[in-house]
């Protein structure tokens, strides 16, 4: 089991917002198997070790380090923390603070130091959070299932939502209708069946009222499209889990759910890369890394993608101008992070992704609000 911490929108803005006089960022693989988290723990020290060498070689204050890196050793020796972990373990440690969050991504190891935090990596997380609710719809049953990447999925219970298609409509049955009802046959069925997903919609409406969270939907044909048809949740997803879902479990349909998200998450991909190459062609894209940031800098960047393994350091100044350096130290920081950063702060999207994901060369991807 993944034990997983995904950061909010709040949190992200926090640590997108905080100055200091040392930041500590570290991203490191981890195990969710116990019995291996050893190698996690000596990689930590390591990474933290880096971390304390940039801090030196700029003479940072020796009593505010210590207690930076005493923050970290004592997470360090938490062996419940330990137990519990995903893929990997991403960490903001400051003399007076310390934020951990496991996150069911695969992360490659990285450590930033400087006056602000790198939340480059974090993105994937929080670009493809893997929660979803599955509509299980049949004839003969119906159930919502929650679907989230660090608990078992489970059953949720909705108010008024009815046992099945017979009892929605008050019949003994919605199928082999008798001639001498008021419809029958085929098309008395699609009848039947369309108030009962009407009655199944409006069950949902409550438990879904204001939220973002994909729904899946696992049924067979004709209620599928039935069901389609009669749907007023706008994040009804195209993809469906396949076959009656009478025969799965909660567990096999969140299996199967993930294996949607996935196509999901590929699909709105390509639809922004997409939406990128059109209106590049009217001025308002960019792939260049000083001019996105002096974009984001504006407030004129919509929607962001950036390389979640890609690392640029340098600075930039309050107009968005930006001065690259050779190297990592702690005088400079992760560009894309900050760029990042400068969207979320100013209301923009911001989309972790790898690099194959991203138009063009480079390593960001900035739709504009309008031409800079």
């Amino acid at each position: 089991m993944l034990y997983v911490d995904i950061p909010t929108l709040a949190d992200l803005t926090a640590l997108a917002s905080y100055r200091g006089d040392m930041a500590v960022s570290i991203y490191l693989p981890t195990t969710p198997v116990t019995q291996d988290a050893a190698a996690d723990r000596i990689a930590l020290k390591n990474l933290a070790r880096d971390a304390l060498g940039q801090l030196e070689a700029i003479d940072a204050d020796k009593a505010r380090a210590a207690a930076l890196f005493e923050r970290i050793d004592e997470l360090e020796e938490d062996d419940a923390f330990w137990a519990h972990q995903a893929h990997s373990l991403a960490l903001f440690a400051t003399p007076d603070t310390l934020r951990s969050f496991r996150v069911p991504n695969a992360l490659l190891s990285k450590v930033e130091v400087s006056d602000r935090f790198d939340i480059t990596p974090l993105l994937r997380a929080t670009t493809f959070a893997n929660v979803a609710y599955v509509l299980a719809l049949s004839e003969g049953a119906v159930r919502l299932v929650e679907v989230s990447p660090d608990l078992p999925a489970t059953t949720v219970k909705v108010a008024e939502l009815p046992r099945d298609a017979a009892s929605a409509v008050g019949k003994a049955s919605v199928n082999n209708l008798s001639q001498n009802t008021r419809v029958s046959g085929g098309k008395g069925q699609k009848v039947l069946l369309g108030q009962y997903a009407r009655q199944v919609d409006r069950a949902l409406r409550p438990v879904l009222s204001g939220s973002d969270i994909p729904l899946i939907l696992a049924s067979t044909e004709p209620l599928l499209s039935i069901y389609r048809g009669h749907n007023t949740y706008s994040h009804l997803v195209e993809p469906i889990i396949m076959g009656s879902p009478d025969r799965l479990t909660d567990s096999q349909l969140a299996e199967q759910a993930r294996g949607v998200l996935d196509s999901v998450y590929r699909d709105e991909i390509a639809a922004l890369v997409e939406s990128y190459q059109a209106v590049a062609k009217q001025g308002r894209a960019s792939a260049d890394v000083a001019q996105v940031a002096r974009a984001a800098t504006m407030g004129a960047v919509g929607t962001l993608l950036v390389d979640i393994d890609a690392a640029l350091h340098g600075t930039v100044d309050e107009d968005g101008l930006v001065t690259f350096a050779d190297h990592a130290s702690a005088s400079s920081y992760d560009l894309l992070g900050e760029i990042a950063g400068r969207v979320i702060r100013t209301g923009g999207r911001v989309l972790g992704v790898r690099k194959a994901d991203l138009p063009g060369a480079g390593h960001v991807a900035a739709i504009l609000r309008y031409a800079v």
